[in-house]
């Protein structure tokens, strides 16, 4: 047996089971990439490339492990040491260093006891801030230890013994941290709002407008709203830095923000809010092929946009908020590139088509039909002489409705100002709800001082006639 066997019965397994599996190579090396995190994502993504990753899986793996025994997390580290000895049952680092994990364990233990004994002893004498600090110190031992949810519960206490706007700001930075590792968009979505309502200095909202947008734009990436994701993500100030590394880092933005922007905007709107954009330009910086790809769309060359985002699909499906929506992103960006290279045209050779589009004619067709299908492509196929034909519309007719239409409107509209003129002429009032009442006397006396003062009745209205 080769000792690439037990790495590649796991990812069948996994693959078995309807997992994401990258057999390919990426274009990222892992210790660069991952040096671009702190804190428990760090932990995460080495984890979620691990389990994902043909190539990567030995390497992450063992990074994590690394990385978890300087942590209190001692579930965790039992986790990733069972899946490298599946993969790779012979590596030094697949023993289970079970004094380490009884140590740690009981360490944690200790701390908790120490930790409840005092907050036990503040609530007893009524001391607010030291009950909100223990509320805060059990939720820190909480999440070093890996209990998301009661690390959940710990901060959401503090509410009760907030006595200041920094304290319910913290607070709230906390519990959004904590969500979004457990995936919990809304309450990231109630806190964001809860801290936007605070009272805050300008150094504070320099510094928290950045972390708030990415959340923001986490939680629509989430929710698959692509188009308020990317607006959340383009409006990211550059000042975002490393200041979030425990969550993403500035590479991230530029991702999804130019993923989600290509997947939801026209070629105009990504002129004026994506490449215009002075701010989001220096996060494009970073990521130079995601700024190509987003020029080379806006030029109408589909085909080198659609070539580098392929390219870097295995690196996208690593990653951990990415990787469920890197199918409907890519079919939306292609789906959209073709609405787009065919609108010049009024019919179109599958060939020429699929040149462009680096496809073969038979795959392009299927694509096509499910467009026609979905009323994404207003157009029809000519199977005989292989044409895409645009749908003739009588530009006649069409004109004609919409005059009709037009003369309805405002016909209907000069009959209910005549009604109200002789409603207000025959000194006759509709009284609108309390509120709008005072309003509504104040807009009729108007009219009626414009029309000359005393309104006829229906009497004189006749006699004058």
């Amino acid at each position: 047996m080769s000792s690439q066997d037990p790495l590649n019965a796991f990812f069948d397994d996994r693959a078995a089971r309807n997992h994401v599996v990258v057999t390919g190579t990426t274009r990222f090396d892992l210790e660069t990439y991952i040096s671009n995190y702190t804190g428990r994502t760090r932990v995460d993504r080495l984890l979620h490339v691990g389990l994902h990753s043909v190539p990567l899986a030995v390497e992450s793996l063992k990074l994590v492990i690394k990385a978890l025994k300087q942590t209190n997390d001692v579930i965790r580290y039992k986790y990733a040491v069972s899946v490298l000895q599946k993969v790779a049952p012979s590596d030094p680092d697949a023993r289970l260093d079970e004094d380490w994990a009884d140590r740690t364990s009981r360490k944690v233990m200790n701390e908790m006891e120490q930790m409840e004994a005092a907050l036990k002893s503040y609530k007893h004498n009524l001391i607010k801030e030291s009950i909100r600090m223990g509320h805060e110190d059990l939720g820190n031992l909480f999440y070093a230890s890996g209990d998301l949810p009661n690390a959940f519960k710990s901060y959401s206490r503090m509410r009760d013994f907030c006595t200041a706007p920094k304290h319910i700001l913290d607070m709230s930075l906390q519990i959004i941290r904590v969500c979004i590792e457990q995936g919990n968009y809304m309450s990231v979505q109630a806190h964001v709002a809860k801290i936007k309502n605070l009272q805050k200095t300008s150094e504070e909202e320099e510094a928290l407008s950045p972390k708030l947008a990415v959340a923001m734009g986490l939680t629509h990436l989430s929710s698959g709203s692509y188009l308020n994701a990317a607006k959340h993500f383009l409006e990211c100030p550059a000042t975002l830095g490393s200041s979030f590394n425990e969550v993403i880092s500035s590479n991230d933005v530029a991702i999804y923000g130019g993923l989600c922007a290509l997947a939801s905007m026209d070629r105009n709107t990504i002129k004026s809010d994506v490449l215009d954009n002075n701010n989001f330009r220096n996060f494009l910086e970073l990521e130079p092929h995601m700024r190509r790809a987003i020029a080379y769309f806006h030029t109408a060359k589909y085909s080198d946009c659609l070539q580098i985002l392929e390219e870097y699909r295995n690196d996208y499906f690593l990653d951990i908020h990415l990787q469920r929506h890197v199918k409907p992103l890519y079919e939306s960006i292609r789906s959209k590139s073709i609405v787009q290279y065919f609108i010049p045209f009024s019919c179109v050779t599958l060939a020429s088509m699929a040149e462009a589009f680096a496809t073969d004619e038979e795959a392009l067709e299927k694509e096509l039909v499910g467009m026609i299908g979905q009323r994404t492509l207003d157009a029809r196929i000519d199977t005989k002489n292989r044409l895409l034909v645009a749908k003739e519309s009588d530009l006649r007719a069409t004109v004609h409705k919409d005059t009709l239409a037009m003369a309805r409107n405002y016909e209907r509209a000069a009959r209910m100002k005549l009604v109200r003129v002789n409603l207000l002429r025959a000194g006759i009032e509709v009284k609108g709800p309390k509120g709008q009442q005072s309003s509504a006397s104040i807009h009729i006396q108007d009219i009626r001082g414009a029309a000359g003062g005393r309104s006829q009745g229906f009497m004189e209205r006749f006699a004058s006639s």
